[in-house]
């Protein structure tokens, strides 16, 4: 029994496509591949919002992007212009009237029985015919037809214009009304009758849901549409309307001339042409917002009748619509506004699933907290969003040191020492003891949560398991300084610094938490600057590189933590060519000053005696530039690093853990003393 109702069961079902929101089976978004190029974006000098959009507009490494469904959308609209022409219907008239004439003049040569006199007559009529399919029609509307295929054609021309003429507004009329009866032309005359009355009501303001009802009643047959109200009746039928419009507009004058002389006899009868005149009329005074007055250029080889033209002329405004859309260039834009069912229609399933895809990447950006608006209504990226920003360069420069150095990763840094008393998750590689009263708490709630503690025991699995942080045995006060010229930002170094920047604040952060990191940018004046500002600083083109101000501000910051390893980090790629006057304005000179030179290196001194431990990360192959570095180095015992710009990042996360560890990150300076630099130039070095 259950088997036979299991096979009913079976017999009774039936699939058909899910329309219920976004798809129940896909997986969930991941953003972490767009958190990292937006990141990039936004760490070149662009806003979180160009950002996103650029991605958006990009896609990713597996997921189109607005930009290919924009192509996809170019490449459908012009394939449709190139293939088609506007002659189809006139081609179509032509042929039929060819063949009637032909089948005549073939029957008046058989006819033994025909008067000799009619023959010539009926002759002379065909021989005389106008060149116009139209005109020729409308001449041999009082022909007498000898031959009965030859009037069954020429029946067929009045016939086909009507349905033509139908189709053009209501799509599907051509076929449904072949072969058709006077029964049924009489009621499609009925139905025009109706909706024209209706839609007069309607701009009377007379019109009731109640009237709409009865009018979908009694031809709702002919609406596959299936609109519920009146206003969605007549927004189908003025978009076709304008279409039909467009294509006539984009019609040579002689082919409109020739088609409105048909037209007055379609199904034998002008009323047809007086009805649709009626309801263009009225859906031009209801929808003037849609395009009326457009045209199109259509010299492709294959021609269109009246209503398949009108139907591609719809898909040509789909298409606009959908690169409107896909361009979000409007103020507001969002990928809410795309309409995924217009975007099925014209190129397919896969491209619906792609733009919802990116839809409900748009919306998981948003509703993440990745991206937020500030005040001034512009996105931002979160503190979220930098965390996992500033992970992903850590897990970079891990990789990078892992496989040039030998390094372990990140997590593994400072893992000996003190505990902290503060606890966090698992992640792979912890080698940090397990907090066992936290971990079984969080198994006991998440079992409770799931409903299984009743007897059914409870499960520890990975994601319950803490681990407890310790603290290094030695807290670094770490001072990082950038160059923030405008030669960093020339030479393509901008984005690395500010990579570096975010990657030690990162692993400071959440592994060093008992360091105080400062970050220091220096151009023409130094600061003290917080990662969110750095990260979204556009470059600045103003010359000047004043070390020693960055070196004022990095001192302030040692002596404020008196009982805490100094560590001085400098990132640049320029010889001091400032220095900050007591006035407090930035005095600035290239070639570099004696007088820039010596406030820099006494304010390095400075450092040396509080003790700090300096590192150098000279960026180019200035030969200059490299003598200045090593000489500075050298005269405070420190060490020079002369990274790619790709490996800057792993230069400084080094260097500040070899520092911690008590080394010097591992680096000769080499290169000869301040003397050695700058004695040819006669500046008396010895004198400072």
């Amino acid at each position: 029994m259950a088997s036979r109702g299991n096979r009913r069961l079976h017999r009774g079902s039936r699939y058909i496509r899910y329309d219920g929101g976004p798809d129940p089976l896909a997986p969930p978004v991941d953003l972490t591949e767009a958190l990292d190029a937006i990141g990039q974006e936004v760490m070149a000098g662009y806003s979180p919002e160009h950002a996103m959009r650029e991605f958006l507009r990009r896609g990713g490494n597996r997921r189109p992007g607005l930009d290919d469904l924009a192509r996809r959308v170019a490449e459908k609209r012009r394939e449709l212009a190139q293939k088609h022409n506007l002659d189809g219907t006139l081609n179509e008239i032509k042929q039929l009237l060819d063949h009637a004439v032909l089948e005549e003049r073939k029957q008046l040569a058989r006819d033994a029985m025909m008067d000799d006199g009619d023959r010539a007559l009926a002759e002379m009529q065909l021989d005389s015919l106008s060149p116009s399919p139209a005109a020729a029609v409308s001449e041999l509307s009082d022909y007498q037809w000898q031959s009965p295929a030859a009037k069954q054609d020429y029946e067929k021309i009045k016939d086909l214009l009507g349905r033509e003429m139908l189709d053009q507004r209501f799509a599907g009329m051509k076929q449904a009304l072949e072969n058709a009866t006077d029964a049924d032309r009489a009621a499609v005359n009925e139905m025009l009758q109706d909706l024209n009355g209706l839609l007069d009501k309607h701009r009377r303001g007379e019109d009731t849901q109640a009237d709409f009802d009865d009018f979908m009643q009694k031809h709702g047959d002919q609406f596959p549409e299936n609109p519920q109200n009146i206003d969605e009746l007549i927004d189908s039928l003025a978009a076709r309307a304008a279409a039909a419009q467009r294509m006539r507009n984009s019609m040579t004058q002689e082919q409109r001339d020739e088609l409105d002389e048909l037209a007055m006899q379609a199904f034998g009868s002008p009323d047809l042409m007086s009805q649709l005149g009626q309801l263009d009329d009225a859906l031009r005074d209801l929808r003037p917002g849609e395009n009326w007055g457009g045209s199109e250029r259509m010299d492709g080889q294959e021609g269109l009748g009246l209503g398949d033209g009108t139907g591609v002329f719809q898909d040509l405004a789909d298409l606009d619509q959908l690169a409107e859309q896909l361009a979000q260039s409007r103020p507001g834009s969002q990928l809410d506004d795309l309409d995924l069912e217009a975007l099925r229609r014209q190129l397919g399933d896969d491209a619906a699933v792609d733009a919802r895809t990116l839809q409900q990447l748009e919306k998981a950006l948003r509703d993440s907290g990745a991206v937020k608006r500030g005040s001034d209504g512009e996105l931002k990226l979160s503190p979220k969003a930098m965390r996992q920003l500033g992970k992903s360069l850590l897990r970079d420069i891990a990789e990078t040191m892992s496989g040039r150095q030998g390094a372990r990763d990140m997590r593994q840094a400072g893992a000996a020492g003190d505990r902290s008393g503060a606890t966090r998750e698992w992640a792979f590689g912890d080698t940090e003891p397990w907090d066992v009263t936290r971990s079984i708490t969080n198994a006991i709630v998440r079992t409770a949560g799931e409903g299984g503690l009743d007897g059914g025991g409870v499960r520890l699995e990975m994601a319950d398991i803490e681990v407890q942080e310790t603290e290094a045995r030695t807290q670094a006060c770490v001072a990082l300084l950038v160059d923030t010229s405008f030669s960093m930002a020339m030479d393509d170094r901008w984005v690395p610094m500010k990579r570096t920047a975010l990657a030690l604040h990162t692993l400071i952060s959440t592994r060093f938490r008992g360091d105080d990191l400062q970050l220091i940018e220096f151009g023409r004046h130094a600061s003290v600057i917080e990662i969110e500002k750095l990260v979204g600083m556009e470059a600045e083109w103003d010359k000047g590189t004043n070390l020693h101000h960055a070196l004022l501000l990095a001192n302030r910051h040692f002596r404020k933590h008196p009982n805490e390893q100094p560590v001085l980090l400098i990132v640049t790629d320029g010889e001091p060519t400032a220095h900050l006057e007591p006035d407090g304005q930035a005095w600035f000179s290239y070639p570099p000053d004696p007088l820039t030179v010596a406030h820099t290196v006494r304010e390095l001194d400075a450092s040396r005696r509080i003790g700090a431990h300096t590192t150098f990360f000279r960026l180019g192959e200035d030969p200059g530039l490299a003598r200045f570095i090593d000489a500075m180095a050298r005269r405070v015992d420190g060490s020079v690093v002369a990274p790619e710009a790709d490996d800057l990042g792993a230069a400084v996360v080094g260097s500040y853990l070899g520092s911690r560890r008590g080394g010097y990150g591992g680096f000769g300076s080499g290169g000869g003393g301040l003397d050695d630099l700058f004695g040819g130039r006669g500046w008396g070095l010895r004198s400072w």
